[in-house]
């Protein structure tokens, strides 16, 4: 199998990478930054769908101010991963439905709300990404668990369930519990169920030492797409408390460690039909130039943009036959942290 590998980040509107002075400052309004965005990288994670389901006419315009090619990953509602989410962020109908203890708190998590509140929930959440679907664009939809969502039956259950809510949307699902992944046999056993129901496991390079860190293991579990996402290895930050997300992802990749990726994505490529290689150092203009070098160690396929800049685009990976595997530890796994 030859597989596209399509390089980007995890935002495109973060205010740490507007300040940065990435955008050129005719691009003043989001809808510009995207359309920018979009020239410079054939992908982009929706980060946004995190904190509320988006109004219907955002997708839309996402579709018609993005080139015909260009794909949009979508980060799953908060509540639908185990987390919380703001009450005042819901739709006005819905929180004027919620129970009066549930409408009194600023957060709220989905066993908070009664069933038919949920499912309309759910139903909002998977009709706001349709313009998206329609138009070809949209790539997986990304739950990312939080640390206490460990490897239980039950817990393998609510995965099952989410996919079946998604419908005909690709499921992708990252850990942030480091047992799922731990030794040999929990990576046989979480791969294979993944693998048995068609969801997508996200790969990830972050922080080691920690008990939520997972491993840089390289695995498809669905041939339709497989995704990579890249954290930064800010060890100190990682699970300290922060202000602002952009704090914890204060790192810039050095080239050698870019460099530790490539044989890992060239594997995916040769099983899945689609990767997405996604930054997530969303300090300043980190993830940007981080994606930029690693499209170009990939061999990306590039072009030239009106102003002359290089284009990160999309490239086929010739590879042949190499079965996936777990990736080699790269050097940093070898610094000894400690949980904070």
């Amino acid at each position: 199998m030859s597989g596209r590998i399509l390089v980007g980040t995890c935002s495109w509107a973060d205010k740490t990478l507007i300040d940065s002075g990435w955008y050129p400052p005719e691009a003043k309004k989001p809808e510009d930054r995207l359309r920018f965005y979009s020239e410079q990288f054939p992908v982009v994670e929706v980060d946004s769908t995190y904190y509320a389901i988006p109004q219907e006419r955002n997708p839309e315009a996402w579709v018609e101010r993005t080139p015909p090619e260009f794909v949009f990953d979508v980060k799953a509602y908060a509540p639908f991963t185990g987390h919380a989410a703001a009450v005042k962020a819901l739709a006005k109908d819905l929180r004027a439905a919620l129970p009066a203890a549930v409408q009194e708190k600023t957060n709220f998590y989905y066993k908070d709300l009664p069933p038919e509140i949920g499912d309309e929930v759910w139903r909002r959440f998977n009709e706001t990404l349709l313009p998206l679907d329609s138009a070809g664009k949209l790539g997986t939809v990304l739950f990312q668990f939080p640390p206490w969502f460990g490897p239980r039956r039950d817990n393998r259950d609510y995965i099952l369930e989410a996919k079946e809510r998604l419908g005909q949307y690709t499921m992708a699902v990252e850990f942030r519990n480091g047992t799922w992944m731990a030794e040999e046999s929990d990576r046989d056993r979480t791969l294979r169920f993944l693998s048995e129901n068609g969801i997508s496991y996200v790969c990830v390079d972050e922080p080691q030492g920690f008990k939520s860190s997972v491993p840089p293991v390289t695995a498809v579990t669905n041939e339709r797409q497989a995704v990579l996402r890249l954290h930064g290895r800010n060890a100190e930050m990682w699970n300290a408390r922060v202000k602002t997300a952009a704090e914890r992802f204060d790192y810039l990749y050095k080239r050698e460690e870019l460099e530790e990726w490539v044989p890992g994505v060239r594997d995916l490529a040769s099983e899945a039909r689609e990767v997405h290689v996604l930054f997530n150092n969303c300090h300043r203009d980190y993830g940007v130039r981080n994606a930029r070098e690693i499209g170009e160690m990939l061999g990306v396929r590039r072009q030239e943009s009106g102003a002359g800049e290089a284009v990160v685009g999309a490239a086929k990976c010739e590879v042949r036959g190499t079965r996936v595997r777990p990736k080699a530890a790269p050097p940093y796994l070898a610094r000894k942290t400690t949980d904070s």
